[in-house]
């Protein structure tokens, strides 16, 4: 064998060789001899050859001719006990193909499959001892002593039972057959419980066709099939691969839609639910003939139209700016038309007014961010004056034909809403029987180039906003100057009556008409607190919602409404410029001013006060704007012109004892830092009130907001119970008149004001839901609560918050079982929200002036927002606070939980805006300029994290057309990333989702300055409003 040859190295053994006996070794002492040659044989027939080979001294193993090779079936050996004993076999070929084997990461498809696969329940066959007693598993082990059983099949004892009755020809017993079929069916039955699930559905819609809510879960339930992968793990191959997975189950649920539509042919949620499934496999052309079928089928159907809608505003390959806006006035129109009866074949919905209302402050939105500023405002002229100035000769016809009877209006040339000398519709007809009357206007000014050294792109930008902001309003010819409508420079500017006459609608609601006057109002830039609808506002969303720091300064009286996000009219910047910016150009401030002269005497009581309020709070903000712009210049004019209206405001009969509007001119005083006229104010606001108390709600909002005032002027905590806060809180829980502040707070007027805001809140807190008011309670809570800080500490003032929390949160409970109207369930939903801005307020403030541990306002916060998702003044709170931590898990948990818990964008939005914080941070700590620096907060993968975050907000549902998301996930890839293809690849996917937003164009020309021509001749192609084409521009230069 080879392992005899390697122990004598010396001597070679030649097989064939034999020892011979004496008589014939002559014969072979030289060489070799052969078998043949040799006549006697004995029994031993060999030789030893004694010459050595000088090979097995030069090579370290034998040659490997001289080797027997030979083939290994199978890895085991026989004669070994397989559970003590194991043979490892050295094999290159085997080492090699190992060695290219990659080991299979958990995500692979796979073990993603095998993950999802239902386990095979395992039982032990034997229980020695009861589960509860045993403090360990037992496992069970063969006995390996035991002697193996020889039989003639099996002499060794090596085969086990089955092998040994396979050598006999017999198969295994009965009860093991089936055993193993049993298991091989749980095994093959991996999912059998969404197979029972498919089971249960197909039962019940067979059983019960007509159920559309069990259709549309039976199409959800498709999702189950397909896991969606973790909320940061989108890579960019992962996205193909997605998509042909999910084709399939688009197909399958389109086919369920398709059978539940056959059972159920008038119901349109299957349909758009269908329509929705085909925007994955039809082409646009299509998609929109079966959109027009939809809605010719159901005229009547207000959801319907604003869906289609937003589906023909948001296709860019047949996006028109004009093709869009007279759909708006089709779908208006139609409305009208079943409002008033005249489409007999298909009655009125509920709801159909206010969704009417909300589809044309939708359509003033789109027409303000395509740029055609001027229809949109004269939109509203349009339909205010339709709405408030009314004939009564006209008001019993159908909407169509009162639209003719103002057309004569709207074309004689008469000033309109905002216009100076306007008068309105109705006094226009009344004049008309006496010849009419003249109008004088005022004239225009341009802009010049102020600097032509600067890059072409710049200067269109610069001239490009500055005409939004100062030509938003309609171009009217002046007849002072003999001018026609020929003589217009820019065609645009000019309104024609086709262009409203379909979307003029009819308002019998009174509240309607109140929301459509406020809404105007806050179109201008005046803050009126009203917002648009869930349905409409991420589509008009175009602004910044980040304050960015700004209300640190006032903890406790942030005035100042919280910015919304949609854009005021003649607002139009870029991301880097900037937005939010309150106030007009000279015209612009006239023609507000001329709203609220031509409307306030139109109401009396609240509805006067609440005008005079906002016209008040718009004054305010401008100086609130001046102050955080630092521009003394400007704040003082700004300061005189609105203490002036404040003052003309104060001196109407009406207004002389309205105490929203002193209290608005007393905080006017305070922030021009005219402290003690504005306490002058104040404490003649109170005093001019009387013995009213706690009763009055105005009155606990004017001494709150003054006492809060004050509270921050203090420098510390200590000594509060004297302050003239104390004394302010103190005095409005007596029975006596208000008495100025003269240094000291009595001890015991402390401890009867507190008895009677406890016995207050208490009979308040008991009071049934019909008799409580939520405003009021949050007034007194408030009242109550800062008057506790200042006395007794923190700890004292937090549970006041508690109690009124749940409260207000039993009463919205109540009031939703009992289906009350829908004002009363936003009434004490305002107030839950207010007390939790309070409580929040407070708690930041204490946190400033002292120690005090972070976790109470985090747990505040977080079980706010989880009530109020869309709340930004909350999320602003929030994610101040949690950008202090260096642990940003808990907080980045959060908002994965809320955002897959509501349809809201806000969390998506501020869970971003928290990750640039962080991501900024980092990098200012790095980029520091003094050697080497060891960052505290390392940064793992932030840009990774935004740009999944940014993916998966413009994937959801009310993200994919909000033109504010979009804007900002362009303006983290143009600045994070130095390759622009790949940020021109998400800007033309950003249009053509937002195909109607001028602000993306202008962004766009801002980081893309070289594809100027190309941006403004794709804005010309879509109908967006071009202010300065590009030839005028040229020609400016060359002047």
């Amino acid at each position: 064998s080879p392992s005899h040859a390697s122990r004598a190295p010396l001597t070679k053994i030649l097989l064939p060789l034999s020892r011979l006996e004496d008589e014939t070794s002559n014969v072979v002492s030289n060489h070799l001899v052969w078998l043949d040659d040799i006549q006697a044989l004995t029994a031993e027939t060999f030789r030893t050859d004694k010459k050595p080979d000088p090979a097995n001294w030069e090579y370290k193993s034998l040659y490997r001719g001289n080797i027997a090779r030979y083939k290994r079936k199978g890895g085991l050996c026989l004669g070994i006990d397989l559970k003590k004993q194991h043979i490892i076999w050295d094999s290159s070929a085997t080492g090699k193909k190992e060695s290219h084997k990659r080991p299979e990461r958990y995500f692979t498809r796979s073990n993603v499959k095998l993950l999802n696969m239902d386990g095979i329940p395992v039982h032990s066959k034997s229980q020695t001892s009861p589960s509860g007693l045993s403090t360990f598993i037992p496992v069970s082990q063969l006995d390996s002593d035991a002697c193996p059983v020889t039989t003639w099949v099996n002499p060794l004892g090596i085969y086990d039972p089955s092998t040994t009755l396979w050598l006999q020809g017999k198969g295994p017993p009965r009860h093991e057959t089936a055993k193993q079929e049993a298991l091989q069916e749980s095994s093959k039955n991996v999912n059998s419980v969404l197979m029972a699930k498919v089971e249960e559905y197909n039962k019940k819609i067979r059983e019960n066709p007509r159920d559309v809510h069990t259709w549309m879960e039976f199409v959800s339930f498709q999702d189950e099939l397909l896991r969606g992968p973790s909320c940061y793990a989108i890579c960019e191959g992962e996205q193909e691969v997605r998509r042909k997975s999910l084709k399939l189950i688009l197909e399958k649920k389109l086919a369920i839609l398709e059978r539940a539509i056959e059972s159920n042919p008038n119901d349109v949620e299957l349909k758009l639910a269908k329509l929705k499934l085909c925007t994955e496999f039809w082409e646009p052309s299509a998609l929109i003939k079966e959109w027009q079928k939809l809605v010719f089928l159901h005229p009547n159907n207000p959801e319907l139209w604003q869906k289609y809608l937003l589906f023909c505003q948001s296709q860019f390959s047949t996006f028109t700016v004009l093709k869009v806006h007279s759909l708006y006035g089709k779908c208006l129109s139609t409305l009208a038309a079943v409002q008033d009866g005249s489409m007999v074949s298909h009655p009125i919905l509920p709801g159909t007014e206010e969704a009417m209302l909300a589809l044309f402050l939708q359509q003033c939105h789109f027409l303000r961010q395509a740029g055609h500023s001027e229809k949109a405002v004269s939109l509203f002229q349009a339909l205010i004056d339709f709405t408030f100035f009314k004939p009564d000769s006209v008001k019993d016809l159908p909407t169509r034909g009162q639209v003719e009877f103002f057309e004569p209006f709207w074309d004689s040339g008469e000033p309109r809403i905002g216009e100076k000398g306007a008068k309105g519709w109705k006094a226009w007809m009344h004049q008309q029987e006496k010849g009419g009357w003249i109008v004088e206007e005022d004239a225009d000014e341009d802009e010049e180039i102020k600097d032509k050294t600067l890059p072409k792109w710049r200067i269109w930008l610069d001239i490009e906003c500055s005409r939004e902001a100062k030509h938003w309003l309609p171009w009217r010819p002046d007849k002072t100057k003999k001018q026609a409508e020929e003589d217009c420079e820019d065609p645009e500017r000019q309104v024609l009556f086709d262009d409203l006459g379909p979307s003029l609608i009819k308002l019998s609601s009174p509240d309607l008409q109140f929301q459509l006057l406020y809404s105007f109002l806050q179109f201008l830039g005046v803050p009126c607190g009203y917002s648009l609808l869930p349905s409409c506002i991420y589509v008009a969303m175009d602004d910044n919602i980040f304050d960015n720091g700004q209300s640190d300064e006032r903890v406790l009286t942030s005035f100042d409404s919280p910015l919304s996000g949609v854009s005021g009219i003649g607002c139009m910047n870029t991301m880097n410029r900037g937005g939010n910016h309150i106030g007009h150009c000279k015209e612009g401030e006239e023609f507000i001013q001329n709203v609220f002269h031509l409307l306030l005497p139109l109401f009396s009581g609240k509805g006067k006060s609440n005008l005079s309020v906002y016209w008040l709070q718009y004054e305010n903000s401008k100086v609130i704007q001046c102050l955080r712009t630092k521009n003394k210049k400007k704040l003082k004019s700004q300061g005189k012109k609105s203490k002036r209206l404040a003052k003309s405001l104060l001196k109407v009969p009406e207004n002389r004892n309205s105490l929203p509007l002193w209290k608005l001119y007393a905080y006017l005083e305070w922030l021009l830092g005219n402290t003690e006229d504005a306490r002058k104010v104040f404490d003649t606001a109170l005093s001019m009130v009387g013995t009213v108390g706690l009763r009055n709600t105005q009155l606990c909002n004017l001494s709150l907001l003054y006492a809060e005032l004050e509270v921050e002027l203090l420098e510390s905590l200590e000594g509060t119970a004297m302050s003239r806060a104390v004394h302010i809180l103190t005095k409005l829980t007596e029975s006596s008149s208000y008495i100025p502040y003269s240094g000291q707070v009595l001890s015991v007027n402390i401890l009867k004001a507190r008895k009677t805001y406890e016995h207050t809140l208490q009979d308040y807190l008991s009071e049934s839901s019909e008799q409580i008011s939520s405003s009021h309670l949050v007034s007194v809570a408030g009242c109550y609560a800062l008057f506790q800080y200042l006395t007794v500490g923190i700890d004292a003032a937090v549970p006041i918050y508690r109690q009124i929390y749940g409260k207000l949160k039993g009463l919205v409970a109540q009031t939703c079982e009992s289906l009350a109207e829908h004002t009363g369930i936003q009434d004490v939903t305002t107030a839950l929200e207010t007390v939790t801005l309070m409580h929040t307020n407070l708690l930041r403030y204490h946190m400033k002036a002292s120690v005090y541990p972070l976790n109470p306002l985090r747990e505040t916060l977080t079980e706010a927002l989880k009530l109020y998702p869309s709340n930004q003044s909350l999320w602003q709170s929030y994610i101040k606070i949690q950008n202090k931590s260096h642990n940003a898990s808990k907080a980045r948990r959060f908002f994965d939980s809320v955002a897959r818990s509501t349809k809201s964008l806000e969390p998506w939005l501020f869970a971003i805006q928290a990750e640039q914080m962080r991501k900024n941070l980092v990098e200012t700590v790095q980029r520091v300029d003094i050697g080497e620096v060891y960052a505290t907060i390392p940064e793992t993968g932030l840009t990774n994290r935004i740009k999944a975050l940014f993916e998966h907000a413009v994937q959801s549902e009310n993200g994919t057309h909000c033109p504010l998301l979009w804007r900002m996930y362009l303006h983290f890839m143009v600045r994070e990333q130095r390759n622009k293809e790949r940020s021109k690849g998400l800007y033309y996917r950003a249009l053509q989702n937002c195909p109607w937003a001028k602000v993306l164009y202008m962004d766009a020309v801002e980081y893309f300055p070289d594809q100027l021509q190309e941006t403004l001749d794709l804005m010309t192609e879509k109908e967006l409003r071009v202010r300065v084409p590009i030839e005028e521009l040229e020609l400016l230069l060359e002047v």
